[in-house]
Order: C-alpha cells, then structure tokens, then sequence
C-alpha cells in the first residue's frame, strides 16, 4: 500500500512492512513455529532487528503453549530466544496486574533468559530480556558520573549490555523505563536518564529520541498548558534537529521503525512543525503505532487529527 494512501484501516500491526515476521506472526497463530525459526536465524548478526523480531513474535505466543514446544521438541538459540522473550512479557504482565504468581513467573524468565545467553552468547537480546525484568526487583547500582541526580538503577546490566551492542535501541528504551514514575522511579531520573543517554549517542541515532519518550510518559493532561510543553524551544530544537540528522536515515532501514516515527511525527505535530511532520506521517504509510498517541486518548482519533492537521488522507469515517 502507497505512503498516504488509506483505502482501508490503519496497519496497527507491530511487524509493520516487515512481511516475513508477518507470516511468520501467523504461523505462531497456527500454532507452527518453523517459519519463527527462520526469521530469528536470519537475523544472527543483526541485534537490532533480531530483538524486534523476537518480541513481536513472542507478543503473539505469549498465550499459548508454542514456545515451550518448540523448546521441546527442537532445542536451539532461535528456540530458547523466543522462550526467553514470552517469559519476560508473561512475567512483566503478571506483575502489572498484581497477580500474586509473578515472582515464580519471574523467577522462570531470568532462568530462561539465562539459558539463552548461553546458547549465542554474542546475542544482546536475551541480557535485554533480563533488563525489562529488573523493573520488577529494582536493582540499585551506583550511577555513573555525569547525571545530576545520580539515579541508582540497573547500571552494571546496562553496561554489559552495551559492551555486546553500544547502541542497541531496545536496551535504551528499556533502561530508561526503570526509572518511570509509575515503575517506581520519578519524573527527574527519568528526565536526567533520557537526556544522558541520548546526548551519548550519534546525531543519526533513534536514541535521540529517548527525551521525547519520557517527556510523553510524563505529560500530565491536568497540567497548566500540558499541550503547549512541544512549543517549547528545548523541545522544538530536539524534534527538528532529529527529523535533520536521524531521519533521513530511515530510507535505508530494512524495515520502517514505526514506533520511533510515530513519537517524531507527534512532537513535530505538537511543536507546530506540521511540513516536517507531514514529511514523516507520509514515510510511515498506513502503519501506526498505539504510542505515543494512547497517552492522548483514542490513537486513532489521536492519530487522524494530526494527520489532518498536516494535510494528510485519513481512514474513511475517522
């Protein structure tokens, strides 16, 4: 389907224009696990889409018995990867409905993240795994020098994280949601966090991003002009100066990174910046992701009054 064009719905799938995990998303539906086999082998040396690929893939086995099958019945790095991965999302689940049962879930995900980092243990993605869970036993490692409020926090996992994969984008995003007020952290950690990784990494990296990511996990709608924070400079500065040196970069993405342009498109769409934005919504297609617009109210509506907004169709009767 064309960029801008929408004939019918927003693509709300997570496996975007990624159209091998998208098979391979329907046969972990059919309860069959050989083409998940194939699209995690493939990606070996490539971490970034090796994590993507995996969670997507877990997100959608998670209810089901197919990841200890596979496990079982054909034992491998690809196998323990995805069984790894459902272990994290039904542990971290579990925990945030206040079920009773999550520290034995727990407890059986950091056993078999464990059992992957021992299978391919160049692979980041299981120690990533391992880093989503510390949100739920709050680790406390003395910050490194350069944060103003030295925030304790899953420090050395982080670090041995970066020395597999400097950049890896899951273990940023990861990290920085430690320290979200409703994990247990607060607004001034999770803003000297976002801001101490991100001026870390290059002028062309995602990890750019990350500000803005906690600046919509911190909007506050009750807030005196909570809207009118983007028209801010600091904020107008990192929106355009991202959309200058890390999106240019997206044409040369195996896949379209939808989440990370959706959270570009709106803080150019809330700063006011509608060309810019509109330049992005058109890269995205008909692809959409639920954040950051779900912290807004309904994502489509959310979504479809930016488009508006920047001259761009939307789905009939949104």
């Amino acid at each position: 389907m064309a960029a801008g064009s929408f004939e019918g719905q927003y693509v709300w799938s997570p496996a975007a224009d990624d159209r091998a995990l998208a098979r391979a998303c329907m046969d972990v539906r059919a309860g069959r696990y050989l083409s998940a086999h194939e699209v995690l082998k493939e990606t070996r040396d490539d971490f970034e889409v090796r994590a993507h690929r995996s969670l997507v893939l877990a997100s959608v086995a998670a209810d089901s018995d197919l990841a200890e099958r596979w496990l079982a019945e054909e034992p491998g790095a690809e196998a323990a990867l995805l069984w790894a991965r459902v272990a994290m999302l039904r542990a971290l689940r579990t925990a945030d409905a206040g079920d009773r049962r999550q520290g034995a879930l727990a407890r059986i995900a950091r056993s078999a993240c464990d059992r992957a980092a021992k299978e391919l243990p160049e692979d980041p993605t299981p120690w990533v795994a391992q880093l989503a869970l510390t949100r739920l036993d709050r680790p406390r490692d003395p910050a490194p020098q350069g944060l103003l409020t030295a925030p304790a926090g899953p420090w050395y996992l982080f670090a041995h994280i970066l020395r597999l994969d400097a950049w890896h984008r899951e273990a940023h995003h990861r990290f920085l949601s430690y320290f979200f007020t409703r994990y247990g952290g607060s607004s001034s950690a999770s803003w000297d966090v976002a801001a101490f990784l991100s001026q870390r990494a290059p002028a062309t990296s995602p990890l750019r991003l990350l500000p803005l990511v906690a600046l919509v996990e911190d909007y506050d709608p009750t807030a005196l002009l909570a809207d009118r924070t983007w028209e801010q400079p600091q904020w107008i500065t990192t929106a355009t100066s991202i959309h200058r040196n890390w999106f240019p970069r997206v044409a040369d993405y195996r896949f379209t990174p939808v989440l990370d342009l959706s959270y570009l498109a709106h803080a150019l769409f809330m700063a006011k910046r509608e060309f810019e934005a509109r330049e992005v919504f058109t890269a995205m297609g008909p692809f959409a992701a639920r954040m950051p617009w779900s912290a807004f109210g309904d994502p489509a509506e959310q979504l479809s009054r930016a488009r508006r907004s920047c001259g761009l169709p939307v789905p009939h009767g949104s």
